[in-house]
């Protein structure tokens, strides 16, 4: 073979068989890499959006504290925009809000307004601000599709019997079915829960009855969650719009939590989940360590805070 095509053929081999650089997404010029778990490979942002954009629902799962994650969540809006309507569905405002919500997506309230009733989180301003911004300017809809946190703090203490004390109306912002399968989510809540010991100060309770509580909470939000989504889906009009809800990831991670609940309320519905990790670097990943946590997995270069130790 002559030297020439002999060089052609292990450069465009090079190509093949090597993962994409890190790149920058449309917002935020933000460093990733994009693992497709699917197919074991690296691919990039545009691919996998042409893909999330075939599905009925998307989950986001982040780490609520990385500014380089919401980043990124913009940007897979933005992207998704440009091939569906959406309906954003968000961990971050709880059920008894959506009123509020609705009043300022429509212009009846000024954000001030807003703000005040709705309980937003403290990033919500640097974070969670630009995803709604977003919303309103495309005129889309945005759940509020969390729990109200009193009273998940309350099956914490007594279990799910204090729901069946709620007067209707306020039983109506917990998911009417709650489910508590000792599956593998419950072995990784556990297991989460046995590195941060959870104290039994002012109970007579044992610590694993504590823990099972505490698991109970987490499924009313994941159940919660998914109810909100299974509704908001079924109560649009066809085509039907894609719903892209914004999580913690341990929420979704592994298709567990909330996803296993949507896929039971919508049966034969596709369900991807896209998990975000931030790295300190990305020149060196090993990918197949976190190839089950999502169908796909974004890499995303963790830049240094103000305060940041390291």
């Amino acid at each position: 073979m002559p030297k020439h095509m002999f060089f052609c053929s292990m450069l465009m081999l090079t190509f093949l068989t090597s993962p994409p650089a890190a790149q920058v997404s449309e917002s935020g010029n933000i460093p990733h890499r994009v693992f497709n778990s699917g197919d074991g490979t690296f691919t990039d942002f545009e691919m996998m959006l042409a893909d999330l954009a075939k599905a009925d629902v998307v989950f986001v799962g982040e780490e609520h504290d990385d500014p380089v994650t919401h980043h990124l969540e913009l940007a897979m809006l933005e992207g998704l925009a440009r091939r569906r309507s959406i309906i954003v569905s968000m961990e971050m405002f709880e059920r008894d809000t959506q009123a509020a919500v609705d009043d300022y997506l429509a212009g009846r309230i000024n954000e001030s307004e807003f703000l005040n009733i709705s309980r937003p989180w403290p990033n919500y301003a640097t974070d969670y601000r630009p995803l709604v911004e977003f919303a309103r300017m495309k005129g889309w809809p945005v759940i509020a599709a969390n729990v109200p946190r009193r009273y998940a703090s309350q099956v914490a203490r007594g279990g799910t019997s204090v729901l069946d004390q709620l007067p209707q109306a306020e039983r109506d912002f917990v998911a009417a079915k709650i489910s508590a399968p000792k599956d593998d989510y419950f072995k990784r809540f556990a297991e989460m829960m046995g590195a941060h010991p959870i104290g039994t100060a002012g109970t007579n309770s044992e610590p694993g009855q504590m823990m099972e509580r505490f698991y109970l909470a987490q499924c009313v939000k994941d159940d919660t969650m998914a109810e909100s989504i299974a509704r908001a889906y079924k109560g649009s009009l066809e085509p039907k719009p894609l719903i892209v809800h914004f999580t913690g990831a341990f929420h979704s991670d592994y298709r567990l939590g909330t996803p296993a609940r949507v896929r039971t309320r919508l049966e034969g519905a596709r369900v991807a989940v896209v998990s975000i990790v931030p790295q300190e670097q990305l020149d060196s990943i090993e990918a197949a360590e976190y190839r089950e946590r999502g169908d796909y997995i974004v890499f995303a270069l963790h830049q240094t805070q103000p305060g940041d130790k390291h």
